[in-house]
């Protein structure tokens, strides 16, 4: 179900995000692609913390 939502933003983070918009993307399809992009980082991040930080048990 698609529901129209506003996000206040100042002129020039709209500016901004308008110039990462390839032509004939929505605004939707971007914020998609965007959040996507930002998860990937997330995952990749805590990945690496516990890399650095944690024990590992060999398993045989």
């Amino acid at each position: 179900m698609r529901a129209t939502k506003r996000i206040p933003v100042t002129f020039v983070t709209w500016e901004e995000v308008s110039r990462l918009k390839r032509p004939g993307q929505t605004f939707d399809e971007l914020l998609q692609e965007m959040v996507e992009t930002e998860k990937k980082e997330m995952l990749v991040k805590e990945m690496e913390k516990i890399e650095k930080n944690e024990a590992f048990v060999k398993l045989e």
